[in-house]
């Protein structure tokens, strides 16, 4: 599997590309081609053509959940290529209604829309989307210490409930070594989706992370967080998009990280 950072907060240093609070990473394993997430503009369109990366042949993409930030890029994609060969995979809460402090922050996509510029899957349980890889579907609670907490309010009907973003999931890489975890924001927990993964999976090697991790002080929770990355000797860790400094200095503390920017490219 070869990875690379389309569209993250940062961008690599003495690299010329655009970053934007988003994610997006464009992924190749075998014959399959997958975005996973878009970001919230038109940006990995600039930095994929920068890297030479031809957005006409992917196969696949797959939204890690319906939040703006990973899902606003796919009408640009979209006036720019034809995605009527692709496959978009997501959760069933994906297309929902989102919103935080009444301010939108869900996708400005319809299910109707997709399914006339691509083919639309739905899928709660994992999987399989290319040789290698496996599509999470939704995340239960494994970890005590990773308690979901609502991310401001869904649509149901006519009536607003506390989101507790069960549309969040994640893509598990398995090779011969062992799995590499891929994630957008980790609202499902960063824990509890390496849990997931090595039970899908029925693999307790975890090579690697990247992704947000939604972390954002050092706290019990951070703790225990460390202490899980420690307990599975987790070695490579890229924590990237909504992932404070303070929180990546923490874990430095324990685990050298690795700089992740547009640009970077990870292979497995």
């Amino acid at each position: 599997m070869n990875l690379t950072v389309l569209v993250d907060n940062n961008t690599l240093i003495d690299q010329y590309f655009i970053g934007e609070p988003a994610v997006s990473y464009y992924i190749e394993d075998g014959k399959e081609r997958i975005l996973f997430d878009v970001g919230y503009s038109d940006i990995l369109i600039h930095n994929a053509n920068k890297l030479h990366i031809d957005l006409g042949k992917i196969s696949k993409i797959v939204f890690s959940h319906g939040h703006n930030d990973h899902t606003g890029g796919f009408l640009h994609l979209s006036n720019q290529y034809d995605l009527s060969h692709v496959e978009l995979i997501a959760h069933p809460d994906a297309f929902k209604e989102k919103r935080e402090d009444k301010e939108c922050i869900s996708s400005n996509l319809t299910e109707e829309m997709v399914n006339k510029i691509c083919t639309l899957s739905y899928s709660k349980i994992p999987i399989q989307i290319s040789e290698n890889i496996i599509f999470l579907g939704e995340v239960p609670d494994l970890c005590p210490f990773e308690i979901r907490k609502p991310i401001g309010k869904q649509k149901v009907g006519s009536a607003l409930y506390d989101d507790y973003v069960l549309d969040d999931s994640a893509l598990v890489y398995e090779g011969k070594n062992g799995l590499f975890i891929i994630t957008g924001c980790s609202h499902s927990g960063i824990c509890n989706i390496i849990e997931y993964a090595k039970r899908v999976c029925d693999n307790q090697k975890v090579l690697g992370v990247i992704g947000g991790f939604h972390l954002f002080n050092i706290d019990t929770q951070l703790n225990s967080t460390i202490q899980y990355f420690l307990d599975n000797n987790i070695s490579e860790l890229y924590p990237c998009h909504c992932v404070s400094f303070k929180v990546k200095a923490e874990i430095n503390n324990y685990i050298p990280i690795y700089e992740v920017g547009v640009g970077l490219t990870i292979s497995v």
